[in-house]
């Protein structure tokens, strides 16, 4: 939904965009982000990334035969 601040354009018929709801949402999602930044990495997660790596490096090893 657009917010529209009817303040400067009274005279020519048109309110002018308010970005003041953009802002309050950049700066929610800025902030839920960093929470989830801060989270620490589940351990099957880890597991996981590390198994990949493994695979990773015996493909490549495989591959220099």
């Amino acid at each position: 939904m657009i917010m529209f601040d009817n303040g400067d354009d009274r005279d020519s018929g048109r309110g002018t965009v308010s970005h003041q709801p953009a802002v309050d949402i950049a700066g929610k999602l800025k902030s839920f982000y960093q929470s989830v930044e801060d989270e620490p990495v589940p351990d099957h997660l880890m597991n996981l990334l590390e198994k990949l790596d493994e695979a990773e490096r015996a493909q490549n090893a495989n591959r220099d035969k």
